[in-house]
Formats: C-alpha cells, structure tokens, sequence
C-alpha cells in the first residue's frame, strides 16, 4: 500500500553522526520512520530527499567525518516498483483519492514528469531515464563525491540484515522484521520486460551492476 505522507529531505542524527543517504526505490521510507520515530535528535538535512551524497557534503561541511549510509537495489526491480509506484499514485489521484492528490501537488516538479510515463513502462525505461535526471542516475553515483562512496551500502535484498547494521550506529536494538512503507502492488520484475528494456537498464545502471554484481534474473 502506498504510504501517502511524504518526507522531503534526508535523515541525519547529529549525537551519532550518522548520515542516510536516500537512493529513489531501496527502502528510504522504512529508514526514515525509524529516524523519525526512535533517533531521539534526528533531523532533516537541507536539500532535497534524493540529493547526491556528493551535494550533502558541499552543502554541511561536517557530513565529511559522519558516518554515511545508503541501500540499492536490483536495478530491473527497482524500475519496475519505481514505476509501479508512480501508476498507483496517479491512479489513485485520478479516483480524487485525497492523500494522494496532495502528495503530488507538495512535489509537483518531481512527481509531474514522472507521471508522464505512468501508463507506459517501457516508455519509462526507454525515455524515462533519458528525460528525467535522477531516474537515469546509477545509484552508485547517487552515493559517491568523487572517488569517495558512502561508508556502508546495505541491500534492499538483505534488508533485515544490513539495517541491523545501520541500528547499532544509531544505538538501536536489533529487529527481526522492519514493516515495508510505500510499497506498491507489482508481479515478478521479470515479467515486465523485454529484450530492448532489459538491456536499457543494463546500459543506464551498467556501473550499478558492474559494482554490485546485479543480474536479471530469469523467472
């Protein structure tokens, strides 16, 4: 179920000096909830919710000795929940469905492009990434400046696991199970594709696949 409120920057806790920067589509909004909810000194950091770690760091010079965190994803998944999303929002807005409405009016110069392409996936793969910057961004760059990366990388696909890592930087207790936000309902990624999407995304996410050894899956 989409979640329909909306956090329009990233997380930051200064007691621990910890830094989460949000890749678009791997899990961001379950990490600001536990920000928001059990990080007693957390703030929004200022920019926008999916800047580059490279602008965060030009715009707070003291992120340079944080501790700094991201996730990624399977690049042919995380298109396909990317623009599931998207359809289910705009669906949802066009049924006068408030929450909804509101989200994309709070953010029109993200949301509008992209609502573009909610009829039409492989127009989002083929065009989407080519018009509209942060789609076509590799995630890897979102978390690097320069020759620098974020200090740790979880996986979407090894959430549970990889958050626990980010929870004892933040003096959290481990958990078992995180609850999902912003999900959108979908079939297997695989299912979406075909042989002119499929290797879109293997050349707009080559250094993603490339760096964490990525692969479409058939089935």
């Amino acid at each position: 179920m989409i979640d329909a409120s909306y956090h329009p920057a990233m997380r930051v806790s200064d007691s621990h000096q910890v830094l989460f920067v949000h890749v678009p589509k791997t899990a961001g909004s379950s990490i600001d909830v536990i920000f928001d909810k059990e990080v007693a000194d957390a703030r929004k950091a200022a920019g926008a919710r999916h800047a580059t770690y490279e602008r965060l760091l030009r715009r707070e010079e003291q992120f340079t000795d944080y501790w700094s965190f991201g996730f990624v994803r399977n690049p042919w998944a995380r298109m396909v929940s990317w623009w599931s999303m998207i359809a289910m929002v705009f669906e949802r807005a066009d049924a006068g469905h408030q929450p909804a409405i509101d989200r994309i009016a709070k953010d029109p110069t993200a949301w509008l492009p992209e609502g573009e392409f909610r009829h039409d996936f492989d127009r989002f793969v083929l065009e989407g990434t080519e018009k509209i910057s942060k789609v076509g961004r590799p995630q890897i760059k979102t978390l690097s400046a320069g020759a620098r990366l974020v200090d740790f990388i979880g996986r979407t696909e090894n959430f549970e696991k990889d958050i626990n890592i980010v929870r004892e930087r933040l003096g959290l207790h481990p958990v078992q199970k995180v609850p999902k936000r912003n999900r959108s309902p979908h079939a297997h990624y695989t299912e979406y594709y075909n042989d002119v999407t499929r290797r879109k995304v293997a050349e707009v996410y080559a250094a993603d696949i490339e760096a964490f050894g990525y692969t479409f899956e058939e089935g």
